[in-house]
């Protein structure tokens, strides 16, 4: 592994080094804490902390500055730089430097997503140890979704700043340091461990999108970005439950956090294979650095001609730039926050609504089961859907889909009992949804010019979380609505969002990502000024 290309320079690089010590060294002083406890099933709640954790906690927020520190860039090189462009050639096929940064993005993505899907394995052994209601331990998952609203959009900004690598690496040394949340003795710390795991996680998605929609192949990006995300979703939450149902038993729930340290330096390890996006080291005045990598891709760097008439004609530019864009987010972030209240909130409480209208427990769990075996298939089916046929239309198809779902509960709900099976209309529910949330990201990815495309695609990642936080605020604050008058609640967004789709957003399949840029004509985001 060449470290120059990892970070910015030498004493950069040993301080990224010396701050992922510090961070291991402060998780592995919580380690005695959590061994003392051995005895008694690994419970922790009410003792005393020592002077130990004390230590490690100021190791861990003092390595997650000097860690940060080293991920700064070099500051720009002085002088006019001309403009550039990339380009990839649309039919090149897919190569082994792509399908290795294709594997190597999934098994990131699992170890990213295994975090919060972890959550529904602890509660209950930390509700049975520390003593507490339901409502109270729920502030935990509400702790996670507000962590990761806040890290999608701080990762995303950072990403455009500083670079895609540079925040995969922090958030990766972050995950490592809430790995101590095993080890707290108060429902409390792990409350405020929870957001900070949550902020992590948040960030990975929409960097990871930013950096495989600038490297992979026009004709070949769509369905590529929907299966990787896809796949990542799905193997996070089998990888959580597997670690649960193996590990769980023998050490109780605060292994899964500690699980955090390994898979963090894991995700660190794997940044050895993870290029930084040309684009980015193009605006920083590593030329030379983006020539070879993306050689390995099979791109070259031109001078960019001069935007002409002829140029602009060719690009389908909204009748103005920044109110195009303006509406593509409007459009997409409105989808979001619906997907968000479907899924945290509709698809949670579904179950007990089901049982309450006189259904079976049979029939309420096996619409649990059946989220988890449709969401593989439809990764393949949105993926091809996608990169094959129209990433827009795709979409509109899967809320529509949704939509359908959704009307015929509300049209169960308003039958006369006794009603007809909700089989059909909460399988189309489950399929539509999975569709929307394995191709909104992805397509967001494709839709914005580089210098604002992983805080665009951040933001955008926040409002599936912000619909999530939405529900389950009500839930803890116990104004849950009836299912009927919260069916039509949310089947309000999920109109909009398909009308305003179908108006403002532009067709990405097979599309330079160049022709957005020139289309959008945004000014780009200031540069970061920094020495090292």
């Amino acid at each position: 592994m060449n470290t120059g290309r990892v970070l910015a320079a030498r004493p950069q690089l040993w301080a990224f080094l010396c701050g992922c010590v510090a961070v291991s060294a402060g998780v592995a002083l919580h380690l005695p804490m959590f061994w003392m406890g051995r005895n008694n099933g690994f419970r922790l709640a009410d003792m005393p902390m020592d002077a130990a954790m004390g230590w490690g906690m100021a190791l861990i927020v003092g390595g997650i500055a000097v860690a940060g520190y080293g991920l700064l860039p070099r500051a720009a090189a002085p002088g006019p730089r001309p403009s550039v462009r990339v380009l990839t050639p649309q039919d090149q096929p897919l190569s082994w430097a792509h399908g290795r940064l294709m594997g190597v993005l999934t098994v990131a993505l699992v170890i990213d997503v295994m975090k919060p899907a972890s959550l529904g394995f602890v509660l209950p052994g930390m509700a049975s140890e520390y003593g507490i209601s339901k409502l109270t331990v729920a502030w935990l998952p509400f702790a996670a979704l507000c962590g990761t609203v806040v890290g999608s959009v701080l990762w995303g900004w950072l990403a455009d700043l500083y670079g895609r690598r540079a925040a995969i690496l922090l958030s990766a040394v972050m995950f490592v340091g809430t790995a101590i949340c095993g080890a707290m003795p108060s429902l409390w710390w792990n409350v405020g461990m929870c957001f900070l795991m949550g902020a992590a996680a948040g960030g990975m998605l929409p960097v990871t999108y930013a950096l495989l929609a600038e490297t992979i192949p026009s004709k070949q990006r769509g369905w590529a970005l929907v299966l990787v995300g896809g796949l990542g979703a799905v193997g996070g939450y089998l990888a959580a439950s597997a670690a649960a149902g193996w590990l769980e038993p023998l050490f109780s729930w605060r292994i899964l956090w500690f699980l955090n340290l390994p898979t963090g330096l894991q995700l660190i390890f794997l940044n050895a294979f993870i290029p930084e996006s040309p684009k980015f080291l193009l605006d920083h005045g590593r030329a030379e650095e983006a020539r070879t990598l993306l050689r390995r891709f099979g791109s070259v760097v031109e001078t960019a001609p001069a935007l002409d008439a002829a140029s602009l004609s060719n690009a389908p530019t909204p009748r103005s730039p920044r109110q195009g864009v303006a509406a593509r987010t409007w459009a997409l972030s409105v989808a979001a926050i619906a997907w968000g209240l479907i899924n945290f909130g509709l698809l949670l409480w579904m179950p007990v609504h089901l049982v309450e209208s006189g259904y079976s427990m049979a029939v309420s769990s096996a619409l649990l089961s059946a989220s988890a075996l449709i969401a593989i298939p439809t990764v393949f089916v949105a993926a091809l859907l996608y990169g094959r046929w129209s990433s827009k239309a795709a979409l509109l198809v899967a809320i529509a889909v949704t939509a359908l779902g959704l009307a015929w509960l509300v049209a169960l709900e308003l039958h006369a009992p006794p009603r007809p099976s909700p089989v059909w209309p909460v399988a189309l529910l489950i399929i539509g949804s999975n569709g929307i949330i394995a191709m909104l990201l992805p397509y967001a990815a494709e839709s914005y010019p580089a210098h604002i495309r992983a805080r665009a695609t951040g933001w955008v990642a926040a409002c599936t979380k912000g619909g999530g936080l939405i529900a389950q605020l009500l839930s803890l604050m116990g104004w849950v609505p009836v299912f009927f008058v919260a069916a039509i609640l949310v089947f309000a967004p999920l109109l909009l969002a398909f009308v305003l789709i179908w108006r403002h957003c532009v067709e990405t399949r097979g599309r330079d990502l160049h022709q957005l840029e020139i289309a959008d004509a945004l000014v780009p985001a200031p540069r970061p000024t920094c020495t090292p």
